[in-house]
């Protein structure tokens, strides 16, 4: 059965030169690429290749200042936390509070900027290593604008307009602002001489690196590779979004995740009577779905199946099994919170010299 969530990802590859994850044989051994979490590229293969050489290599991978961290972000953060851990290697994490603002995503600078630290201290407390780990908050590390006028040189109106749809009527700030992302972009290389970058995104934001590919060309300095992740289903089997409500943020107690999780879509039965005799199709039950794609190995996610497909197993206990491994992956990231301390944060946040 197609994956409509998979659509705009097969478009990258049919009629934008992106390559399937699954061609490349020598893949990193972790749950998202096993799972096929991931589904297309620019040069991974290279930049996999020269992390395993030992050449110096970073990650660049962006949030936007609009909100808080939900469960739709966790398959990027988790394959970035895993090279991290395993290659040692830095993270740098661009949070745009002033695409935020000009995107009219927020009301004021002001509220963009706050959201950027509140996001950058939750980041920290997902588990990723403050010694090894870099916010770009633009409101902060001004000196980005600097980098961002060098990549404007390189990138022309029809090329915007082309890619973007912006037209004379769109403010300034969002024309200009493709040069600030591919600033965040070419950081590593630009600034601190690190050539092997990989930028793991999802497959809406192409646009954004073919731009930063094409600018590190004219700049001749190497190309960012990049990681096209599928997008998270929602608990209504939709994209998961923040303005939909359709996912779980980082911050909800627990009676919010188990309301959230009974709410979820299901494979089951109109009645209990008929689950029992004729069974479920875990292949559209979003509790399954997440179950067998964030949490559990092949072997659990083979007897839970069975037991749904048989009828043995309701719809209301996949969902209940659901809640309690979201709600103990939450508790640890709720609790390490409240650990995280200003100074920490602070040495995270680059600024200006």
């Amino acid at each position: 059965m197609e994956n409509p969530l998979c659509v705009d990802n097969e478009k990258l590859v049919k009629n934008f030169g992106a390559k399937k994850i699954s061609e490349i044989k020598d893949l990193p051994s972790f749950y998202t690429f096993e799972k096929e979490l991931i589904y297309s590229h620019r040069d991974f293969d290279k930049f996999f290749e020269r992390l395993k050489k030992g050449e110096k290599s970073a990650i660049v991978s962006g949030v936007n200042a609009s909100g808080t961290l939900h469960l739709g972000h966790k398959v990027v953060f988790d394959t970035n936390l895993f090279f991290q851990k395993k290659y040692n290697i830095p993270v740098f994490i661009p949070i745009s509070d002033d695409e935020s603002y000009v995107a009219g995503k927020v009301e004021t600078q002001k509220q963009a900027k706050e959201n950027a630290i509140e996001l950058a201290k939750e980041m920290l407390a997902y588990g990723f290593d403050p010694k090894n780990t870099f916010f770009i908050i633009d409101n902060i590390y001004t000196n980005i604008y600097n980098l961002a006028f060098k990549m404007s040189k390189k990138i022309n109106y029809s090329e915007i307009k082309a890619t973007y749809g912006y037209n004379p009527e769109t403010n300034i700030g969002l024309h200009f602002y493709p040069a600030v992302q591919t600033a965040h972009v070419l950081y590593p290389q630009e600034i601190l001489g690190i050539k092997n970058v990989l930028v793991p995104i999802g497959p809406d934001e192409d646009a954004h690196l073919r731009i930063a590919r094409d600018i590190a060309q004219r700049l001749n300095i190497p190309k960012p590779s990049v990681l096209h992740l599928k997008f998270i289903e929602g608990l209504d089997g939709k994209k998961a979004s923040k303005s939909k409500n359709n996912t779980i943020f980082l911050k909800d107690n627990e009676k919010q995740i188990i309301k959230k999780c009974n709410s979820a879509f299901s494979g089951g039965q109109d009645t209990i009577e008929l689950h029992k005799r004729l069974g479920g199709n875990p292949d559209i039950d979003i509790a399954c779905q997440y179950l067998k794609n964030y949490y559990y190995n092949e072997e659990q996610t083979k007897e839970l199946f069975e037991k749904y497909k048989k009828g043995e197993l309701l719809s209301g206990e996949v969902k209940k099994l659901l809640s309690q491994e979201i709600i103990k992956e939450l508790k640890m990231f709720q609790e390490n919170i409240k650990k995280i301390d200003l100074k920490t944060l602070d040495k995270c946040i680059l600024k200006n010299n």
